[in-house]
């Protein structure tokens, strides 16, 4: 089972938007456009939103890195 995580290798401010590109195996580019777009749209719901996955979801250790996966 497949769980989500802030991204430690694929982050620009916590590491939500990595991990969820990760989580949905999509482009982190795809989802970050998303999330700018929705939080200049909803009048800071998607910002605060933003702020409380980045308190509550768990940030990944480099044990969960798949086999070869190489990180820096």
């Amino acid at each position: 089972m497949k769980k989500l995580y802030r991204s430690v290798s694929d982050k620009r401010i916590s590491g939500i938007c990595g991990g969820l590109a990760r989580y949905l195996n999509i482009d982190t580019t795809i989802i970050r456009l998303l999330v700018v777009a929705a939080a200049l749209f909803s009048f800071g719901t998607v910002a605060f939103l933003y702020i409380l996955a980045s308190i509550l979801v768990p940030k990944e250790s480099y044990n969960s890195y798949p086999e070869g996966y190489e990180y820096y």
